[in-house]
């Protein structure tokens, strides 16, 4: 299977990196992890509707020139379908056996993804209705890929 995960904006805090890093590496056994980092826009304090939406466009054209046609492409959405790590796992699972072996997650920026990148989207996912640094975002999501493959393969790990 192959797995790509697409973020907007840089990850600085060393922290996150050592979590990305960590279950990238363990991923590695299961899957061709592909990681990919678009700039972020920069954005003042105070935003109107308009400008926030220009951003999101910008964002969305960057992460899309990175989505290929045969992908199976899940956003990360608040407006997303909350799922347990089990029917996270299912759904993997029933992507490959329906020879969708590319799946790529994306996450968006600070104001989220932009219609054009939902409208792309397969399938939307929502960790939670709490919002969470897209950075630290980022390892929550390879843990449960991590996760639904030990979950798959019948492996100790899932409590």
């Amino acid at each position: 299977m192959n797995i790509k995960v697409i973020t907007v904006g840089k990850i600085k805090e060393k922290y996150i990196k050592l979590g990305i890093d960590e279950f990238a590496k363990r991923l590695s056994k299961y899957c061709n992890l592909e990681q990919v980092e678009v700039s972020d826009e920069k954005a003042p304090e105070t935003l109107s509707d308009k400008e926030m939406q220009m951003i999101k466009d910008k964002e969305g054209e960057k992460i899309l020139a990175h989505v290929k046609e045969n992908t199976y492409l899940i956003a990360l959405a608040i407006e997303g379908k909350m799922i347990s790590s089990e029917e996270l796992a299912a759904k993997m699972q029933d992507l490959a056996i329906s020879g969708k072996s590319h799946i790529t997650f994306v996450i968006g920026g600070s104001l989220g993804l932009s219609d054009s990148v939902m409208k792309r989207a397969d399938y939307k996912l929502s960790f939670s209705k709490m919002t969470f640094p897209h950075q630290l975002m980022k390892v929550i999501l390879l843990e449960q890929v991590y996760r639904g493959f030990r979950i798959i393969k019948g492996e100790p790990y899932h409590k």
